[in-house]
């Protein structure tokens, strides 16, 4: 297997096919020791997709209690 100028390589198709990998199949990769491990990624509820998008989008440095006051009135 070659790596191409993008960093790509082909997945085999026997491989593929023994891990129901189609087109637009979320992989992960995870380095163990001097190899790289490829599986296929966790699917990702809605609502985890939703924390995924704004995690770290919050500006202001609040603690949780100060939060909660602001939430409870």
């Amino acid at each position: 297997m070659r790596l191409t100028s993008k960093g790509q390589v082909t997945i085999p198709q026997a491989v593929r096919e023994r891990l129901g990998l189609t087109p637009g199949t979320e992989v992960e990769f995870e380095i163990v020791g001097d190899a790289v491990r490829v599986r296929r990624a966790p699917r990702q509820t809605r609502g985890r997709a939703l924390v995924g998008r704004l995690r770290g989008a919050a500006t202001a440095r609040l603690t949780t209690d100060e939060i909660l006051r602001h939430t409870r009135g």
